[in-house]
């Protein structure tokens, strides 16, 4: 599949429809989504067949996604109730052959709610920035490492890029630690707060190979 039609199906993937300001709930846009997916799949061959788990998983597109490129298992795990009832319709919309499933759960916590000895392939994540609960973006690469067995995939602002070098490598233990690309991150007006009707944010796209 060619990345100009896989941006093209998930733009029919529906997002929050009231996001929570305490969750740092943002919509993960098509472009963005696609370009993570399209790296793992074609670059790093870490989708299909793979068992791959999207933490923070808002309304599944990242996972809904991977399906659509032949995972051959993904579980997306979110705190909210609200958000994974958008995703569970959204799976429904997409009427998948591969399985989808979808956990309540902080990910945050010590314990997820897998098996003890459960271990995914490969993990993907667009956490929280980390700007209204301190340490949040960390928490979920902490949670990551312990469920992944290969790599993790994430997003993060770019100002902390020398500082999330450090931290894979000295917290996480990483065997490597890059930033695949550069992206924009156009994120609408979406609370209050928000003086501009949208606000232009640098993001890397992180890969995070596990020892």
């Amino acid at each position: 599949m060619k990345l100009k039609e896989l941006e093209s199906v998930l733009s029919q993937v529906d997002s929050f429809e009231t996001p929570k300001i305490e969750l740092e709930q943002y919509k993960t846009s098509a472009h963005i989504a696609s370009r993570l997916l399209f790296t793992m799949h074609n670059t790093f061959d870490e989708v299909v067949d793979k068992v791959i788990v999207d933490l923070g998983c808002g309304g599944g597109i990242l996972g809904l996604g991977a399906c659509v490129l032949g995972c051959g298992h993904c579980i997306g795990v979110d705190i909210d109730g609200d958000a994974l009832e958008i995703a569970m319709r959204n799976r429904e919309d997409f009427e998948l052959e591969q399985e989808l499933d979808f956990v309540q759960a902080d990910v945050r916590a010590a314990v997820l709610p897998f098996h003890r000895e459960f271990r995914a392939d490969v993990v993907v994540t667009n956490p929280p920035f980390g700007t209204r609960s301190q340490g949040a973006d960390l928490d979920f690469l902490r949670a990551a490492a312990r469920i992944a067995s290969k790599a993790i995939y994430s997003l993060h602002k770019k100002s902390t890029r020398d500082y999330l070098t450090k931290f894979a490598y000295r917290e996480l233990r990483a065997k490597s630690a890059e930033v695949l690309a550069e992206l924009r991150y156009d994120l609408p007006s979406t609370y209050k707060f928000h003086k501009r009707s949208s606000i232009d944010i640098e993001v890397d796209l992180w890969r995070i190979e596990l020892s």
